[in-house]
């Protein structure tokens, strides 16, 4: 049961008008036809006493600039401290589904396309980044005609660096037999620059992988805005 931040009397959605029921919209017409805010409604419940549930939910979303992704990076305690009305049950399950949302882009299949540039790698890959709070490095194994053979992950670090064996890296790529290979990590921090790190460690896995005929094509920083390219900005 929520803390005290809720209050009896409070608006659930049994207790709305019917055009305003989220739950009998979504039975009627399909969840597909609900706002995100009112989607939002049927996750928190209830909401205040003269402040309907639908009302509380667009509140929290204004507050977050609309962004879901804004909100998934709420911590539990931090969405009850801001939010009034939202205790630790709601918040809770306010977060249990945008994890539920994050792990369902996970399953989806991704194609295996001919990857003939940097945009055609970002979008195979990018999904696999999606709202990470932590670095992760992962490799792009192609074929001799640059068609995708799989993507492995090769660590997980922090929020400003993860650790890499280039030895691993190899041993994906002979077990795949692949003909060519695409880096790619994240920079949580949004920042798309290289750092020397960065650098350091394409030069030392583009030397390793030359001893086996195996070209690295190109190294993807991703962000949350976007990705940088070594390969289009000449730097392999």
């Amino acid at each position: 049961m929520d803390t005290s931040q809720e209050y009896s009397g409070k608006m659930s959605i049994s207790l709305m008008a019917d055009d305003d029921k989220p739950r009998e919209k979504a039975i009627a017409k399909g969840v597909r036809n609900l706002s995100t805010s009112e989607l939002l409604a049927i996750v928190i419940g209830a909401g205040l006493p003269g402040k309907p549930v639908t009302e509380l939910s667009a509140e929290i979303l204004q507050s977050c600039g609309g962004s879901l992704t804004r909100l998934s990076h709420m911590s539990i305690a931090g969405m009850q401290a801001q939010f009034r009305g939202i205790g630790p049950a709601k918040a809770v399950g306010i977060a249990a589904a945008l994890e539920l949302a994050r792990r369902m882009r996970d399953e989806e299949p991704a194609r295996m396309p001919k990857i003939t540039c940097a945009e055609d790698a970002y979008k195979v890959i990018s999904e696999q980044f999606y709202n990470l709070p932590t670095e992760e490095f992962w490799v792009m194994l192609l074929s001799r005609a640059n068609r995708v053979l799989s993507f492995e992950c090769i660590s997980r670090g922090g929020t400003v660096a993860t650790y890499v064996e280039t030895k691993l890296i190899i041993k994906h790529a002979v077990e795949a037999l692949a003909c060519g290979m695409i880096l790619v990590h994240n920079h949580p921090s949004g920042q798309l620059s290289p750092s020397g790190q960065d650098d350091a460690l394409t030069r030392k896995i583009k030397a390793a992988a030359e001893l086996l005929d195996i070209k690295v094509l190109d190294h993807l920083i991703i962000g949350t805005d976007g990705f940088y390219s070594y390969a289009d900005n000449g730097r392999l």
